[in-house]
């Protein structure tokens, strides 16, 4: 008999490995350009919401609560598939974004790089 991280790593059976909070690690990319969008985390209630709508849901850890990308904005996540790291404990939701993934209206999360000890506008 295998055992469970032998069965994570190797088996065809979805094994998520949630860590002491409950949390898993979700990455969002968009679909067509494989840009990172943003990097949020899922509960278990997250990741049903989001398996059942195919919309990205997240647990909020500054509310403690599942919120919907977009709920507001109506910048939502269409998720068309859900990359699984080899240990079960991040994700990679591949997405078609309905506007800015950012609440500061920048396309992308990650909008800025770090050069020595200043961040720079990405162009």
């Amino acid at each position: 008999m295998a055992d469970i991280s032998t069965d994570r790593e190797q088996g065809s059976v979805f094994l998520p490995k949630f860590d002491a909070q409950g949390l898993l690690t979700a990455v969002a990319v968009d679909h067509e350009s494989r840009a990172v969008l943003m990097v949020a985390f899922m509960d278990v209630e997250a990741l049903e919401a989001t398996r059942r709508t195919g919309f990205a849901h997240f647990h909020s850890r500054s509310r403690n609560r599942l919120w919907m990308k977009g709920e507001t904005s109506g910048h939502v996540l269409a998720v068309r598939e859900i990359l699984v790291d080899c240990d079960q404990d991040a994700l990679v939701l591949v997405c078609d974004p309905a506007g800015p993934a950012c609440h500061t209206g920048a396309p992308s999360c990650f909008y800025r790089r770090l050069v020595g000890e200043d961040l720079v506008a990405r162009s």
